[in-house]
């Protein structure tokens, strides 16, 4: 069974998100949707909010794709996370040549901690391409409409956060 794994903070899941799980899906016959609990970042949604909300958006992708899609949160390195949950690929969606350059480092420093370990990237369909969490949160939290951004459910999640 060959298990990919894609991660991200995901929040909130967009839109993008969706598209890169519902493609990676025909890739591999488990899907891994890796969480990425960092603190760094300051999410808007607790770790249990954004696993939620991936479980509800990818139930119905799961089901017409004839494949297992795990949520799993983790915290430790990308490459152990991996190993952990027994993918042979990691699954990055890219939307512009900055998200390339970026994983392009990644991907060589991954490749270092365990070669046999494989990336896939994806692009975003050009409709997605402009979507990044970071903005759509940027957005809500200006009052602005992020309906063509996330789905319905995770719009709602973002109006009861915000206080709407």
């Amino acid at each position: 069974m060959r298990t990919g794994l894609y991660p991200g903070t995901f929040d909130p899941v967009t839109h993008g998100h969706i598209d890169i799980i519902r493609r990676a899906s025909s890739l591999v016959d488990r899907l891994v949707l890796g969480v990425a609990i960092n603190r760094d970042k300051g999410p808007l949604f607790t770790l249990e909010e954004r696993v939620a909300m991936l479980q509800g958006e990818c139930a119905g992708l799961a089901a017409a794709s004839g494949i297992q899609i795990v949520v799993h949160p983790f915290e430790n390195l990308l490459i152990t996370c991996a190993r952990d949950v027994g993918a042979t690929v990691i699954i990055r969606g890219l939307r512009a040549v900055a998200d390339f350059e970026y994983e392009y480092q990644m991907v060589g420093m991954n490749r270092v901690l365990d070669d046999s370990i494989e990336t896939v990237f994806l692009m975003a369909e050009a409709r997605h391409q402009a979507i990044a969490s970071k903005l759509v949160k940027e957005i809500a939290r200006l009052g602005g409409d992020v309906t063509h951004f996330v789905p319905a459910a995770v719009k709602a999640a973002l109006d009861a956060r915000l206080g709407r």
